[in-house]
């Protein structure tokens, strides 16, 4: 029960710190207007109103939401089919379920997600994206880095059994 009070304090931190920042990025930057804070990044606010890429932005608030609630559902009950050892995915759920549940609350309150980082070069940018999808991007690693580990080790278990 100790571990799942880490986790919740992880979720909770996840969330508080996304929606902290994001309050920065509308109360400070200038919609459209790129601030470089080095040669190949850049704070550029800007809204997305679908998901990944602006994927899905013509299924409606209403729609990504419930979406959003399926996935956030889907990925904790994942996360409680894991074993205690494996700290690494329960870790990984955790940055997943509160990126997303930071998008949830931007797209449930504002009608659409805040983003505010951009990688650029001059002649190629990448997607805006924000520190939530960040979350859930290495907590995707974290669960896929786990799984491998696990392999690995079942493997290694096996050929000194076999």
């Amino acid at each position: 029960m100790k571990s799942l009070s880490v986790y919740a304090v992880v979720l909770a931190a996840a969330i508080a710190f996304d929606q902290w920042i994001k309050y920065l990025v509308e109360t400070r930057l200038v919609m459209h207007e790129a601030v470089e804070v080095l040669p190949f990044l850049a704070l550029y606010r800007t809204y997305n109103t679908g998901i990944a890429f602006s994927m899905f932005s013509s299924v409606g608030d209403t729609g990504l939401i419930v979406l959003s609630l399926a996935v956030v559902a889907f990925v904790l009950f994942l996360a409680l089919r894991t074993e205690p050892s494996q700290m690494l995915s329960r870790l990984g759920f955790t940055l997943i379920i509160g990126g997303a549940a930071g998008n949830l609350i931007d797209r449930a309150v504002y009608g659409h997600v805040i983003d505010y980082i951009l990688f650029h070069t001059p002649v190629w940018s990448f997607a805006v994206f924000n520190l939530a999808d960040s979350f859930i991007t290495v907590g995707a690693g974290l669960v896929i880095l786990d799984e491998v580990l696990g392999w690995r080790r079942e493997r290694a278990a096996s050929s000194k059994d076999g």
